[in-house]
């Protein structure tokens, strides 16, 4: 368990809240487990209709703690805290909404291609700079985003590993609506709530239809990518990334080959 993640049941709807502001809601192993454990109490109790993922105003999540990650990941990808976590938002039943506001960084966007809605503040910052770190795509990334918004344009985000802004997720089709930030939350809700008052069963069906042609595939690319990350942990690169990101400097990797 971890006061790190939040969690409360209001009107058939699951909020889960990331609530690490010292550390920009920073993930470590122990966060991982307790949203896994969030999405299967969702599963398992009827009662549960709809799951919502949010952070606070100022920040969704700038990722992984970096100084916890230097280490390695802790087995074998799926049976990680981090693996375990994105194959049950991938296989959640019940529909997951986010409402995202400031940085939303790595797993703080690739996690989003697996919910269902997303709503994000006017003041959110997307980012995937795994290649910066010396590392490589995760959460089904490098094969969702070519086949939704083009090769190229997937390129760019992934290996130039810039920030976007909403509206440029908006117009990529990566979220629902770019929202004020103070009325993100609430947006989202808003969705929640009309969820969890539509057929429950139906809304599971419809679920199952939408994601299911690609769950397969995306499996196995979950798998080739969370064993290409371990590695890549352990890379000099992303020794390099690390150390450069603690001194808070540019890192070099000119003598790379």
């Amino acid at each position: 368990m971890t006061d790190f993640v939040l969690t409360e049941i209001n009107n058939r709807i699951l909020t889960v809240r990331i609530n690490r502001p010292d550390r920009k809601n920073a993930l470590t192993h122990a966060m991982y487990t307790a949203l896994g454990d969030a999405i299967e109490q969702a599963d398992s109790d009827s009662d549960i209709r709809c799951i919502l993922f949010t952070g606070s105003d100022e920040c969704f999540t700038a990722g992984n703690d970096l100084g916890e990650f230097a280490s390695g990941l802790p087995g074998s990808f799926e049976e990680t805290p981090v693996g375990r976590f994105l194959f049950l938002l991938v296989n959640a039943t019940k529909p997951v909404v986010a409402a995202v506001n400031g940085a939303a960084v790595g797993i703080g966007t690739t996690m989003l291609l697996h919910c269902d809605m997303v709503f994000a503040g006017t003041n959110t910052r997307f980012q995937m700079p795994f290649a910066n770190l010396g590392l490589c795509p995760e959460g089904g990334s490098s094969l969702l985003l070519p086949s939704w918004i083009g090769r190229v344009r997937a390129a760019e985000l992934l290996m130039l590993g810039g920030a976007f802004s909403a509206d440029d997720a908006y117009r990529l089709g990566l979220i629902n609506r770019a929202c004020d930030p103070a009325d993100t939350e609430a947006a989202a809700l808003k969705a929640c709530q009309q969820l969890a008052s539509q057929p429950p069963a139906a809304i599971r069906a419809t679920k199952k239809l939408l994601c299911g042609p690609t769950q397969a595939e995306l499996k196995a690319t979950m798998l080739a990518e969370g064993e290409l990350f371990g590695e890549r942990l352990k890379s000099p690169e992303a020794a390099e990334a690390f150390r450069a990101f603690m001194q808070k400097r540019k890192p070099d990797f000119s003598g790379f080959k």
